[in-house]
């Protein structure tokens, strides 16, 4: 059965496939925005943009791996990215010197640690656990 799309994304990407450069993956990003930014889509090209979604995550899932990131470093960025101080996390660890010692990685959190850290971030506690 062919899928009937408007002829100004056929001609562009005749039939959909497995993304494998950069310069692909920008082509069907565009493409792709451009349908989001219309107001109604057919069936056809919600289809569209769906195997576009799946084509692109797939792609960036394998292009751009993540490494999971340990609970500290976990720590470091979110007190980065808050542009906290040391002593602002003394009421999570209760002291100077077990803030200093958690940053440096000589001390693990506790369970107790994790939920304040959770609870001052807004963030679950699994980002907490290694």
């Amino acid at each position: 059965m062919a899928i009937m799309i408007e002829e100004k994304y056929t001609t562009e990407i005749a039939a959909p496939k497995v993304i494998d450069s950069d310069a692909q993956n920008e082509k069907y990003i565009a493409i792709l925005a451009r349908l989001q930014r219309q107001e109604q889509l057919t069936d056809d090209e919600k289809n569209y943009a769906q195997l576009l979604v799946m084509l692109i995550k797939a792609y960036e899932d394998r292009r751009y791996r993540i490494g999971r990131a340990t609970p500290l470093q976990v720590l470091k960025e979110l007190v980065e990215a808050n542009d906290l101080q040391h002593k602002d996390l003394v009421p999570v660890f209760g002291s100077k010197s077990a803030v200093s010692d958690a940053l440096s990685g000589r001390r693990p959190f506790s369970k107790r640690h994790i939920l304040n850290l959770s609870r001052k971030f807004h963030v679950s506690p699994a980002v907490f656990f290694g």
